[in-house]
This record gives structure tokens, sequence and C-alpha cells, in this order.
């Protein structure tokens, strides 16, 4: 059974917070020389991402070419999971799914095809872990280094706190493998609950979510 505050321990746990470039160029350094199995977890239903061109083009109605700029990407992330240690997704989902996770799970077709681990896991079945918050957005590499993304009021990522500590890493890292076990593959959730979806009118709306 996992602990109903393993998650909520993370957010009470010291970490050192990096700004946006400096996480992102840490997570490439260690992502790069990482070996063992690489985890994410996210849980809100919506961010804000104008630097992605296919994120414009869907919050702008032009789907189509949302969906081509997506496929553009599928060669680049080949080629970098081919090199990578293998990386899991848990994707937290509440049902109807809202237009950004319409426009996220269309990448996911891409990254499982290219190599990445996805499954998905409905809302309700983390609701036990979320006595206090909506569970946190996650990173984790191994039972010593985690980080947790944080992101504003609309939902923009502006950094990522950096927690060292093995006696909170490692119960979150167990909890997350154990929810990844209890998750759908991506692929079948996708075909019944996404591809049969009409475009969404954009993306840009009030997230609900995503935490202090």
């Amino acid at each position: 059974m996992i602990p109903r505050d393993v998650f909520a321990d993370v957010r009470a746990a010291d970490g050192e917070f990096l700004g946006l470039d400096a996480y992102q160029a840490e997570f490439e350094e260690v992502y790069r020389d990482a070996t063992e199995v690489v985890w994410k977890l996210e849980r809100a239903q919506h961010f804000h991402e104008p630097a992605v061109p296919s994120w414009q083009a869907a919050d702008a109605g032009d789907w189509a070419l949302a969906v081509a700029l997506i496929e553009e990407m599928r060669a680049p992330l080949t080629a970098m999971y081919r090199e990578r240690a293998p990386f899991r997704r848990l994707r937290v989902v509440e049902l109807p799914v809202t237009p950004y996770l319409q426009w996220e799970a269309q990448i996911f077709t891409v990254r499982v095809a290219a190599g990445e681990e996805i499954r998905v896991i409905d809302a309700s079945a983390v609701a036990p872990l979320e006595t206090r918050a909506p569970l946190p957005e996650l990173v984790i590499f191994g039972p010593n280094l985690l980080y947790e993304v944080r992101y504003d009021e609309i939902g923009a990522a502006v950094g990522a706190r950096r927690i060292t500590d093995p006696g909170v890493v490692s119960p979150c890292l167990s909890a997350l493998i154990s929810l990844y076990a209890e998750g759908e593959e991506l692929l079948p959730f996708f075909e019944r609950e996404v591809a049969p979806l009409p475009p969404p009118a954009g993306l840009s709306e009030r997230p609900a979510g995503i935490g202090p």
C-alpha cells in the first residue's frame, strides 16, 4: 500500500530551486548520463507552452498544422531515445480530457513510437493520495535525485526544486513505480478517449490543480 503522504512529503521537503533555464540545462546533463530508468509524473490537466510551435498552432485553432508539427518531432525523439536510458511517464487523466491533454496525447503517440514508455491512470485512482493538494509534477532519477517541476498561475513552467534526500526520494519513486504498474498503456487510451474527439478550438484556458 502506498503511504498517503508520500507525495505531500515532497512538497514539504527541503530542496534547491532552479530557474527554468538552469533546470533544463541540468536535466539535459543528468538525463544524458543516466543509466537507469527515468520516471516522470504529470498531474495537472492544463499547461501553458507557447514556446512549442505545435502548441501555438493548436492554440490558434490550426489543428492540422499542430499535428503536422508534432510529426516533425518523431525523428529527433527516436534518435534521442535510442541513445538514452529508458524513460517512463505516468500521466494522470480526468475525463473528459481537456483541450491541452487532447493535444499532449497526440505528442504522446509520437513519443511512444519513438521509444518512450507512457501509461495513463485515472485521477480517481490517485485521489486517496491527494489529501492535502494535487500530486506534484515530478521527474525522478533513481532513489537519490528528484525534481519537483514548478508552474505559475497560468500553468507555465518556472523551474524546479532539486531534492536529494533519499528518505524523501526513494519512497516517492516506489510509489510512482506502483502507480505506473496500475496504469493503462497510452495507445489503447488514446484510441478510445482521444482519437474520436473533434479538434479543440484552442488550448488557452484557466488551469486548475497546478498546485502551490
